[in-house]
């Protein structure tokens, strides 16, 4: 973790994540689902501080979708309204192949979330083999992708530590530590801490919370030394309780404003590159 005396000397990169792949209207209107919706949501939470897009894709009816046109379509618009950095989900939705998780790897994204590990979701078991989590970094780097380590679990962290001795991850790794997903590790302070004690110094590390837990979680992230902190309506479509957020910029104001109260300024895009060694 970062040195106590350098706990406010860096700022924080607010990470956007715009829908996701389980988020529907139902749970709030305001969920985008076209391409041009979803980048008039990035476009907006840039313009409220975040430096970083954390991008699934949907069809017209949301259903999650792993088609890279439109990963291209959404990017291409971001890219023309404002400077964030690009990320794609690897992950996709549960029941997508290998194969459909790496399409948006297509659209030429700076960066790409990466599991390296199996997880239970919910009722349902999300699956990423050893095999799955090389073909994906091999095609990442090829395509000169940087990744972020997606992790469910503290086996996840471990992993990427192997992978990233045996060559199959480059260093600097990049860690994004998430909890509160019904089924992997609960959202409590003694679980962050356990996932950031265990990120070597030379890492970048971010935190994602789900739902109710998140600001309290982002808070504690910030407070610890986070590289980055996740907000959106893929984790969360409340900004207080009982009142849904009007936007995906809601929640990224709400967080900035959180980091300027705990002595954390928040990162430009530019800053989050170097930051991230992107």
């Amino acid at each position: 973790m970062i040195r106590e005396t350098d706990w406010a000397s860096r700022p924080v990169a607010i990470v956007v994540a715009p829908t996701g792949a389980e988020v529907t209207r139902e749970d709030n209107p305001a969920v985008p689902y076209t391409p041009r919706e979803i980048a008039d949501e990035v476009i907006a939470a840039h313009a409220a501080g975040a430096a970083i897009a954390h991008l699934h894709v949907r069809e017209p009816d949301g259903a999650p979708s792993a088609r890279p046109e439109l990963f291209a379509e959404a990017i291409e618009l971001i890219r023309g309204g404002c400077d964030i950095i690009t990320m794609v989900s690897t992950g996709g939705a549960i029941g997508m192949s290998v194969d459909e998780r790496a399409a948006g790897l297509r659209a030429a994204p700076e960066m790409a979330g990466i599991e390296t590990g199996s997880t239970n979701f919910g009722e349902e078991l999300f699956p990423t083999t050893p095999a799955e989590t090389r073909a994906i970094a091999r095609a990442a780097g090829e395509l000169g992708i940087a990744l972020e380590v997606e992790a469910f679990e503290l086996s996840h962290v471990e992993a990427a530590l192997a992978f990233a001795v045996d060559g199959t991850l480059p260093e600097p790794l990049r860690f994004n530590l998430v909890l509160g997903v019904p089924g992997a590790l609960a959202a409590t302070h003694r679980n962050l801490a356990m996932l950031a004690s265990a990120v070597p110094d030379a890492c970048t590390w971010g935190v994602t919370a789900i739902g109710r837990h998140q600001r309290r979680l982002l808070a504690l992230g910030a407070l610890m030394g986070a590289t980055c902190l996740r907000t959106g309506f893929e984790d969360g479509v409340y900004v207080e309780r009982g009142r849904l957020a009007a936007s995906n910029a809601e929640l990224v104001a709400r967080t900035a404003a959180d980091c300027a109260v705990l002595g954390r300024s928040v990162a430009t895009p530019a800053q989050a590159r170097e930051m991230l060694n992107i």
